[in-house]
């Protein structure tokens, strides 16, 4: 008797993973994976060169005007740098970010983008939470935030902090913080702090895409005003690990992002109202980093499906549509950073589709964290490194 039990309890389990393979199998071939190390190299002519040096972890750039470029160091350095001479001027600030020590993949955060839009200069950071001691010493506590302020003789002055996320959490891992502005309305992703689950709770900040007016209010149309009622006033989408990318596209008005898988499942997608890219339920065709999977599929018709997904990973970056004289066969593209893969990446965009990709360059600057285009289309690139520079692509 014990052993018709187990034959038919085998064959239940048998049926389970034929179908869950057979799922996961269509799905694979509705929402193929894209590998970066196949992309053919551009034969698009070039020229690269060095701006600057001795820039410490830089993660976040914004033109100022035509010559100066203002950059951020996660160590909390504000520069404003001369994209002609290389001249760097040190800006004071008081932005209460946390200290960045550069201790490897799990010390994380510190003073991260910047954005500047009319008299306003925004950014994101870590904000330190100023934890007691005792906690101090085992990561101590911190926020995604957001804050802003003017720039006037070389100091940050009428700083504002806009947005914390809540809850504060422990440890230095996964703040997100990337600022695009659409219509005056800012969007910046907020990390799930590697804390998985947490980015399914629309009561929670982390793992979401946010959404707020210039002046930190809330705008009347987010999903929690209208049909999300649950969900914290800020939260436009979740689902999302760790936005490292956003950006408005010239072609339909609409917000992209980039997101970190975690071993594979890198993606860009589309910031949807009330969406839900589906963390930690399903990993996009990561893996954890012992190998073992995250969920039963790589996707779910129940979450929101990117534009593309990597496997491998190549640690997706900034992204920004290229727009400039300077490379007009690259007009209206997607050019996407890449930190594990070294590379500048171009996604050639055609109706919001993506039909073709190519590696611009990759291996000649280290692990690239943030690029900006500047008015006539030449391509401004950091990395995320302790030696870093600014670099210059031209023709």
């Amino acid at each position: 008797m014990i052993n018709v039990w187990c034959s038919m309890a085998e064959k239940k389990y048998s049926w389970i993973v034929l179908f869950t393979l057979f799922f996961s199998t269509v799905l694979k071939a509705e929402y193929s994976f894209s590998n970066y190390r196949d992309y053919p190299v551009t034969e698009t002519t070039f020229k690269l060169e060095k701006v600057a040096d001795s820039l410490s972890y830089p993660w976040g750039m914004s033109f100022i005007d035509k010559e100066h470029l203002l950059i951020t160091e996660k160590g909390g350095a504000l520069l404003k740098i001369n994209v002609d001479s290389g001249e760097k001027i040190d800006i004071s600030h008081n932005i209460q970010s946390i200290r960045f020590d550069g201790r490897g993949a799990s010390d994380q955060g510190g003073l991260l983008d910047v954005y500047i839009h009319d008299d306003y200069i925004y950014f994101t950071y870590s904000h330190d939470l100023k934890a007691p001691v005792s906690q101090k010493a085992i990561g101590g506590l911190s926020s995604s935030a957001i804050a802003r302020g003017r720039l006037a003789n070389n100091k940050i002055i009428d700083l504002e902090v806009l947005l914390i996320a809540t809850p504060s959490q422990k440890g230095k891992k996964h703040y997100g913080s990337r600022i695009a502005i659409k219509d005056n309305i800012l969007y910046a992703g907020f990390g799930e702090r590697d804390l998985g689950m947490i980015a399914q709770d629309p009561r929670m900040h982390p793992g979401s895409i946010v959404r707020i007016n210039l002046d930190g209010t809330v705008p009347d149309d987010n999903p929690a005003s209208t049909t999300h009622l649950n969900w914290l006033p800020e939260l436009y989408q979740i689902g999302v690990r760790n936005s490292q990318g956003i950006t408005v596209s010239p072609h339909d008005g609409e917000v992209y992002f980039s997101n970190h898988g975690p071993r594979g499942g890198d993606f860009i997608g589309l910031a949807q109202y009330g969406g839900n890219y589906g963390w930690k339920h399903i990993a996009w065709g990561g893996t954890k980093y012992n190998g073992f999977r995250i969920g039963d599929v790589p996707f779910s018709k129940e979450f929101d499906i990117p534009l593309i997904t990597w496997v491998p990973s190549p640690g997706v970056g900034s992204i920004h549509f290229y727009s400039g004289k300077v490379f007009p066969e690259w007009e209206g593209d997607l050019l996407v950073s890449a930190l594990k893969g070294k590379c500048l990446i171009r996604l050639d965009f055609l109706d919001g589709r993506i039909v073709g990709e190519e590696i611009i360059f990759k291996n000649k600057i280290g692990r690239i964290r943030d690029f900006e285009v500047d008015d006539i289309g030449n391509i401004f690139l950091i990395s995320d490194d302790a030696d870093s520079g600014l670099w210059k692509l031209s023709k």
